[in-house]
């Protein structure tokens, strides 16, 4: 990698980490396009929507990459990618800067999307103020302490599934149904399989660093079949919607059928590598396979 010039564009740039944003726009994508089924669908809430959890995305990789420093996670044995504050790309004083404008503009834009469709929710807008305040809060607490006591996945769970997905879908449809809650689940397993195999490659620095991971508490193994679970169970949750008539036998098969396929093929890999950065090949992968899925059923069901 050139030269990084300290808190030059490039290096915030880099500390964004913008292949990340995937995780970021598919559950906003599946809400959506849950609420374009349902002809439900309104263009201002829903950009407000992704520019809120983009933004939110880009705090959380901040605030990891603060906080992480500031407790000595990232080390010269990191396997992952560079990290702006241990390279010395960002100073600690601007990367809190950085903190502070991110997080404003992501407040900004969820009081936006507030003004924008406040008189027709129920609880004139409460509900999203808490919901935004919880996001914000678990950014921090996230990296400062749950993730050091292996509640990393549940987080994905509700902070990349039923919080953006049936979020997107009510200031939407202005209520929530079972078909964004499965909707949610599915966004939540399918990207919580990026976040496992991120702590299987850091599975030994991570016991070393104190971060009692799953992988780290219960193992290699338990780490590769919780992999290859999270997949199945996403492939499988879709079949509601084959039930409830928004997928057809078809676009079931070219939507969680095309992703299972890849999952499995991807999880055969990450086995036989087992450990080290070549590992990061499968984290790409499974950003692959991930967004892929999110794009196909979210186009499955707008078709619909």
């Amino acid at each position: 990698m050139k030269e990084v010039k300290p808190n030059s564009f490039h290096a915030w740039f880099l500390a964004a980490r913008p292949k990340t944003l995937t995780g970021a726009i598919i559950p906003v994508l599946l809400g959506s396009a849950l609420a374009v089924s349902d002809g439900l669908f309104k263009s201002v809430p829903a950009l407000l929507c992704l520019l809120f959890a983009c933004g939110m995305q880009i705090a959380a990789n901040f605030i990891n990459d603060l906080f992480d420093y500031l407790k000595g996670s990232d080390r010269q044995d990191r396997l992952g990618p560079q990290r702006a504050c241990a390279e010395g790309w960002i100073t600690t004083r601007a990367m809190k800067t950085g903190i502070g404008i991110i997080l404003l503009f992501s407040c900004l834009t969820g009081l936006a999307t507030l003004f924008v469709v406040w008189e027709q929710l129920p609880y004139r807008g409460w509900e999203l103020v808490m919901l935004g305040g919880a996001c914000v809060l678990f950014a921090f607490l996230y990296t400062t302490l749950l993730s050091y006591r292996g509640w990393g996945d549940v987080l994905v769970l509700v902070f990349f599934g039923f919080v953006p997905v049936c979020g997107t879908f009510y200031i939407q449809a202005y209520t929530i149904d079972m078909d964004a809650v499965t909707l949610s689940l599915i966004s939540g397993l399918a990207i919580d399989t990026l976040l496992m195999v991120n702590n299987y490659r850091d599975r030994e620095q991570d016991a070393i660093s104190g971060k009692q991971t799953l992988v780290v508490r219960y193992g290699k193994k338990f780490g590769e079949y919780m992999y290859l679970g999270l997949g199945i169970a996403a492939a499988l949750c879709c079949f509601r919607f084959l039930f409830t008539g928004r997928l057809t036998p078809f676009e079931f098969i070219w939507a969680p059928g095309i992703y299972l396929c890849l999952h499995i093929r991807t999880w055969r890999g990450m086995v036989h590598i087992g450990s080290g950065k070549q590992l990061n090949r499968i984290l790409g992968e499974t950003s692959r396979n991930m967004l892929l899925l999110g794009l196909l059923l979210a186009a499955a069901l707008s078709i619909a």
